[in-house]
């Protein structure tokens, strides 16, 4: 489904930041249609991999609860929450006592889902002067950002066809030039760092974690850029005219405030107890049940923690008020 027109306004060349813009959020846009099946519908993200995942998250949440001295009311932020599946396995994943205690939050601008728990608020913002973890999974990498080359906008059609527009806004040279220098095809990361820190401002106290495909500058900018789409399980040319997700790996250092940490998920999930290691072969005749249970729970940490898979996924995590950024 289309959210452009055939001809017209429409099918004049923009900046990609205004193309992702109208093609994902827009009227009709792929993540706002009524009806249409939600991220898992169209790519496998570590929430739909593995109920792992949400038990990790719910381990972090008990331990910024600690670190806040175990508050009255516990928030749990889900920002680009999807259909919610992240908010719905936390909660089932927490202890009952902390659960009764959590206030969870999904942040997404499409429509609430039929059937998500009646615990979860689904809000367009994330609430201000919340207290506990903000967590985005796969959030920034959907923010809209620009494509710049050798100094100058790239413009897109909406089919896709790219051209050359006029030289880049100050601010917007300022970013290329600190965060992805030497010239050639540059996705213009300010609007994720924009994003980023008008989500942590929102965290009265806690932590701050996003989840993402990125680069960093130290480990090398990709020279040909990363910009994708998706459909239905399948890489596409990403093209924006609302037919299917556009995005594009994430400059996560360059989101980082002053008290942050960039782990890989291998790491981060590895300090949270998710492990792939298979259970003793002893308990194979011991309780054979228990037995099969590991050897899928294995499998499922082993997708989640894979290099070269879902293992590579960048975590930056912000402590806010004086929490560290990783309390372990």
């Amino acid at each position: 489904m289309s959210t452009q027109g055939t001809e017209g306004e429409d099918d004049k060349p923009v900046r990609w930041r205004a193309a992702m813009e109208r093609a994902l959020y827009g009227p009709g846009g792929f993540y706002v249609r009524p009806g249409g099946p939600g991220p898992a519908g169209h790519f496998r993200t570590s929430v739909h991999a593995s109920a792992l995942y949400a038990g990790a998250v719910a381990r972090l949440l008990c331990r910024v609860d600690a670190q806040l001295g175990h508050p009255q009311r516990l928030d749990f932020v889900d920002v680009g929450a999807g259909r919610g599946e992240l908010a719905a396995g936390v909660l089932a994943a927490l202890p009952a006592e902390t659960a009764a205690r959590v206030q969870a939050y999904a942040v997404e601008k499409a429509r609430r889902p039929d059937g998500l728990d009646p615990r979860i608020r689904w809000v367009a913002q994330p609430p201000t002067g919340a207290v506990g973890l903000l967590f985005a999974n796969e959030w920034l990498d959907n923010v809209p950002l620009d494509v710049a080359q050798d100094g100058r906008y790239v413009l897109v059609a909406a089919d896709g066809t790219e051209s050359r527009g006029g030289v880049l806004d100050p601010a917007d040279r300022d970013w290329v030039e600190r965060w992805w220098p030497g010239g050639g095809r540059v996705e213009v990361g300010r609007t994720r760092d924009e994003a980023w820190r008008a989500a942590v401002a929102r965290l009265s106290a806690g932590v701050a974690v996003a989840v993402d495909y990125a680069h960093t500058l130290a480990g090398g900018r990709p020279v040909y850029g990363t910009l994708t789409g998706f459909r239905e399980g399948r890489e596409v040319a990403p093209v924006p005219d609302g037919s299917c997700d556009v995005t594009a790996h994430v400059a996560l250092d360059s989101c980082a405030g002053g008290r942050a940490v960039l782990l890989t998920q291998r790491e981060a999930l590895g300090a949270l107890g998710v492990s792939g290691a298979r259970p003793p072969l002893s308990l194979a005749s011991a309780d054979p049940a228990a037995y099969v249970r590991g050897l899928a729970s294995a499998g499922e940490a082993a997708e989640l923690t894979a290099r070269g898979g879902l293992g590579d996924f960048l975590w930056l995590a912000e402590g806010v008020a004086g929490l560290p950024a990783w309390p372990l």
